[in-house]
């Protein structure tokens, strides 16, 4: 049996009623308390076995930059406020197995978007996984995939406009 392409994945639809206007509050930013955002998605397609969640700066300075993992997701599952027993979360740049909101002081403008795909095998993946780990695990096996952008948007010095 041929596993689909991610191309070929269906998509899913990804919300968080924590992003109002699609930027996130101080609350969710290492400059807040670092909460975890609710996460919310539509059903995973036939077949999922484990749902995984990456949430990455794409355009952080020096490449993208991993805010979070999570991995071993129940396939029923529509939406996170917590590590579910069972889940096992990965490794990021400044701390292990931890979630690492946006920094606002370091740029105007950040997106942060937080993707997960639905596979159709368990990844097996222990705590402390890096990206590279899950994405590997997960290519040919994605049957379904949704993103979430946000923006961490903090004051911008006068006369500074952000990036894009």
């Amino acid at each position: 049996m041929n596993a689909p392409s991610q191309e070929d994945s269906s998509p899913l639809t990804a919300s968080s009623p924590d992003l109002p206007g699609g930027t996130f509050p101080r609350a969710f930013t290492r400059d807040g308390s670092n909460r975890l955002r609710r996460l919310e998605w539509s059903t995973p397609p036939p077949g999922t076995q484990e749902l995984a969640i990456e949430m990455l700066d794409p355009d952080a300075p020096g490449g993208t930059f991993t805010h979070w993992l999570v991995d071993g997701l129940p396939p029923g599952l529509t939406g996170l406020t917590a590590v579910p027993a069972g889940a096992a979360e990965g490794v990021n740049k400044l701390r292990p197995a931890r979630l690492v909101g946006p920094l606002p002081a370091a740029r105007c403008r950040a997106p942060l978007s937080p993707r997960g795909p639905c596979v159709d095998t368990r990844l097996g993946l222990a705590a402390g996984a890096r990206r590279s780990d899950l994405e590997s695990r997960a290519s040919g096996h994605v049957l379904g995939k949704g993103e979430l952008v946000g923006l961490d948007v903090a004051p911008c010095p006068r006369g500074h406009g952000g990036h894009s």
